[in-house]
């Protein structure tokens, strides 16, 4: 049987508040009662019920991780940083997968049920209307991979999807391609949208270059595979900007199926840079996206959001960077 509160007090020579103040943070115990306490919890092995300290506490310090992409290895990444994160800022990880989930309200309600504290939405494909819902029920929330924008109405960290298209596309052209293509995820996401917005945006700059573009149904690596086979019988371009790393594999996968080779036939880039990527048999040439780093400006701010759930919303755009490795012809 597990140790009870009660037993720690009669091993200390304490009352039981006095146990439950020990282990409540902020409440006042001097430092001679702490020691007596602490003490006699190690000697007896016993450990504070967290969900009972969130009755005295009104914080069950539970937070939500939202999400809805999980066939994207990128988000294993994600995850674990996450959690691990969180857990090192004496937080709990719930992990909720809106795959199928369409009305915010519905989610909202869901993440009630569990009394966090706060949410994380972590998503490039959900829609912002999500990070909303939270918001307006009162939940402190921030949207990790959201949009970029210079006045957010939620907290936003990510990237600039739009300057990671024309990043793509200036990268394609530097390398004397004559027929470029946007090969995006769905088309609905906005991380889709921003990244076609700035790939054609800059291509337009470069009327001597043939440009076309077409979207995947989803972030998936058979998304890109079926998308890229239906290219090649319809006559592809010289390469490609995949929406997503996880894409671009799928997209190198129909080219190698198709007894082409990259980057002699066709040239791929992605964006990401997640740890496939970096694989000698894939060798992806991408957009490198600092996860760790936006992972940590994210739980940086639910922090400091708990402390003051009116902290007005900013966003924390960091800047990408190209990753030179074998599915493009070098510059010219």
């Amino acid at each position: 049987m597990p140790v009870t509160l009660k037993e720690v007090a009669e091993r200390a020579g304490v009352s039981r508040s006095a146990v439950s103040r020990t282990f409540t943070e902020g409440a006042s115990v001097s430092p001679k009662m702490r020691r007596k306490v602490e003490k006699a919890a190690r000697d007896l092995g016993y450990s504070p019920n967290a969900l009972a300290s969130s009755l005295t506490t009104g914080r069950t310090k539970l937070i939500g991780l939202v999400s809805n992409n999980f066939h994207n290895p990128i988000f294993l990444e994600v995850f674990d940083l996450f959690t691990s994160g969180l857990q090192e800022r004496g937080l709990r990880p719930l992990l909720v997968n809106l795959t199928d989930e369409t009305n915010p309200a519905q989610s909202v309600q869901m993440l009630r049920q569990y009394s966090v504290d706060g949410v994380v939405v972590a998503s490039s494909t959900l829609l912002p209307e999500f990070a909303k819902a939270f918001r307006d029920a009162g939940v402190p929330v921030v949207h990790s991979f959201g949009r970029s924008s210079s006045s957010p109405e939620v907290h936003v960290v990510g990237i600039d999807n739009v300057a990671c298209g024309r990043m793509a596309a200036r990268s394609l052209v530097s390398r004397g391609y004559s027929h470029v293509a946007f090969m995006g995820g769905p088309e609905k996401a906005t991380s889709t949208q921003d990244r076609y917005a700035g790939f054609m945006s800059e291509m337009k700059h470069h009327p001597g270059v043939q440009v076309s573009y077409s979207f995947a149904e989803a972030y998936s690596f058979d998304a890109g595979r079926k998308e890229m086979l239906r290219l090649l019988n319809v006559g592809p371009a010289q390469a490609y900007f995949c929406g997503d790393d996880v894409l671009s594999i799928g997209a190198l996968s129909a080219v190698q199926t198709s007894g082409l080779k990259t980057p002699d036939d066709i040239g791929i880039i992605g964006l990401n840079d997640m740890e496939m990527s970096r694989w000698e048999n894939i060798n992806l040439t991408t957009i490198h996206q600092p996860i760790r780093q936006i992972v940590t400006s994210s739980i940086e701010l639910m922090v400091a959001m708990l402390d003051d759930p009116h902290r007005y919303p900013e966003a924390r755009i960091f800047p990408c960077s190209i990753v030179e490795r074998g599915t493009l012809k070098a510059p010219q």
